[in-house]
């Protein structure tokens, strides 16, 4: 007779906990991979670990932190698990993930784009940041491109978010509050040519975590934020008129863990478990770095 295996209650909680705070509905399933894609299992002797781990995305190195942390759930915002596995083995880095945490009995949970999607989710808490740069009233946001069909409660909800400034800004005085606000030295800038002695003025912002150009490239913007983007449409954008604001992919989400889904979640958690934790891995990067070339002796 085959045992009869379930899934641990606090998993059952996180999960229910996820889908409740950034429904699956509001994923971009035509290629996305969002929810519960790796399971773990009641361990025949005591509970598992109420302690969850949040990190952007799922490496090695965050694998081995959450077993070391006795994590019993992993919130990736990317998913780790993006196309069908054909094999798992020790050859590929990410299968290499699923053997580890299939070892140390840990489940994985992915939000990714309905996180972006949710009003209040990643994309406004990125659009938010505006707010430190232009005076009262607060600067207005709509959603770039609206879902059409969305569950109760989560009407407006979309991908991408449009900001009319309350006034024309400097885009320097933008720049420095994402710096600030990201944690970062170094930025990626596009912008039209100016007649000398003049800047650019920005009246209306679009931003959109991730690589955000599919979402944004018809918004009408005069500045366009997002992580990443390539040469051509960052040309593109530029002879339209449009500036361009790039902060690498994971630097334009990872900051919202710690400050919107931490809190959030471990106060829904410990509604129903008072030992409920939620913890940010400290492993997590971007893969990038900029160096000067001082650095490397130039």
């Amino acid at each position: 007779m085959e045992p009869s295996l379930q899934s641990p209650l606090f998993t059952q909680r996180v999960v229910k906990a996820m889908r409740a705070l950034y429904p699956e509905e509001l994923a971009d399933r035509a290629w996305d991979n969002v929810g519960l894609l790796q399971e773990n299992i009641n361990p025949p002797r005591g509970p598992v670990s109420p302690r969850v781990l949040l990190t952007n995305d799922l490496t090695l190195r965050v694998a081995e932190e959450a077993i070391q942390k006795n994590a019993s759930v992993i919130v990736s915002y990317h998913p780790f698990i993006f196309r069908g596995l054909k094999t798992v083995t020790l050859a590929d880095p990410h299968q290499r993930i699923v053997l580890r945490l299939a070892q140390h009995n840990i489940a994985v949970y992915s939000p990714h784009t309905a996180a972006d999607a949710v009003i209040g989710g990643v994309n406004d808490w990125l659009a938010g940041i505006l707010g430190k740069v232009t005076p009262e009233p607060e600067p207005k946001s709509s959603v770039v491109q609206p879902i059409k069909a969305v569950p109760l409660g989560f009407e407006g909800a979309g991908y991408g978010r449009l900001v009319q400034l309350s006034a024309p800004t400097e885009l320097e005085r933008i720049l420095q509050a994402y710096c600030a606000e990201l944690g970062m030295k170094h930025v990626m800038v596009s912008r039209p040519k100016t007649t000398p002695g003049q800047g650019n003025l920005i009246r209306s912002v679009a931003v959109c975590a991730g690589s955000g150009f599919d979402v944004l490239k018809n918004a009408d913007a005069d500045l366009i934020v997002t992580g990443e983007m390539t040469h051509h449409n960052a040309l593109r954008l530029k002879m339209l008129g449009k500036c361009v604001l790039t902060v690498f992919h994971s630097n334009s989400e990872r900051g919202f863990l710690r400050q919107v889904l931490q809190p959030q979640l471990k106060e829904v958690l410990t509604k129903e478990d008072e030992a409920a934790e939620v913890i940010v891995s400290e492993e997590d990067e971007d893969p990038f770095e900029i160096w000067e070339a001082k650095e490397v002796g130039v």
